[in-house]
């Protein structure tokens, strides 16, 4: 019998780099990217919305009945994530500090509209698909995408590429590769957070990564959430890092500052 999973994908921060915050700014985009997935079985896809409001009852003084994470009080944000923590599902969050990206020669490219967003994506099913297809045991392995809809996205131009990457017409080729034996490009639905509690634990686990490098208005950044999802992260012989968990292009690469870079290799075999 066959293995189906669904992931869903979500994202957070932006993908500008013209103008990026500066510490005690409140206007400006972002620094940090992050591009991530909850990864569930088909069965435990049918428990999402009762987890959904599981998380949601703990909070009886809220009136919204969606969960959004930016919505939530820090107090909130921690319940959230260790109910997320506590369910069998599994996450992937590829994080690009944009503030590496200006005055190299991938600025043009990436400048241009959807394409670090795509490039994430990419990274994201390169690892989601490969830990599908081992989860599965030899069995017959199907994973079905779920994207969450941003403004000015072009769908139709990113099933483009992944079908582009999927006949081996890139002109560099990737070190890693997308599993498409478990992969269907034309099988990708589109839909909004609200309608579906899938995208909205996905928006709480991107979100929970992000915040735990993205400075805030004072400079800081609060680790405290993705520590409640560690479990949840996908991993192998108890590292994480590079593999549910990867700064992109690489850890050195993306120049974190030194307490961002605690963060992240806490993620690594043998630390946290």
């Amino acid at each position: 019998m066959g293995k189906e999973y669904i992931v869903y994908i979500d994202e957070a921060g932006d993908e500008g780099f013209g103008k990026l915050k500066r510490d005690g700014q409140v206007g400006g985009q972002s620094h940090w990217l992050a591009i991530g997935g909850c990864i569930v079985s088909a069965e435990n896809d049918q428990r999402l919305p009762a987890l959904k409001r599981q998380i949601l009852s703990r909070f009886p003084q809220r009136s919204k009945r969606d969960l959004h994470f930016r919505d939530l009080n820090h107090d909130q944000k921690v319940v959230a994530c260790q109910e997320i923590g506590a369910f069998p599902l599994g996450a992937a969050v590829m994080l690009s500090n944009k503030t590496t990206i200006p005055g190299t020669k991938f600025a043009p490219i990436f400048k241009q509209k959807g394409y670090l967003y795509n490039y994430l994506v990419r990274w994201l099913l390169e690892r989601v698909t490969y830990a599908c297809q081992h989860a599965a045991k030899g069995d017959e392995c199907r994973v079905r995408l779920v994207f969450s809809r941003r403004g000015g996205t072009d769908y139709h131009s990113m099933g483009e590429y992944l079908r582009l990457m999927r006949d081996g017409r890139e002109l560099m080729r990737p070190v890693r590769s997308i599993v498409w034996d478990v992969l269907n490009v034309d099988d990708v639905i589109v839909e909004d957070h609200s309608k579906w509690a899938g995208l909205q634990i996905a928006d709480c686990i991107t979100s929970a990564f992000w915040t735990a490098v993205e400075p805030n208005i004072y400079g800081n950044h609060e680790p405290t959430y993705a520590e409640q999802l560690r479990k949840c992260i996908l991993q192998k012989d108890g590292n994480a890092l590079n593999r549910g968990l990867a700064p992109v292009p690489s850890l050195a690469a993306s120049r974190p500052t030194a307490a961002q870079l605690r963060v992240l290799t806490s993620f690594a075999k043998g630390c946290g």
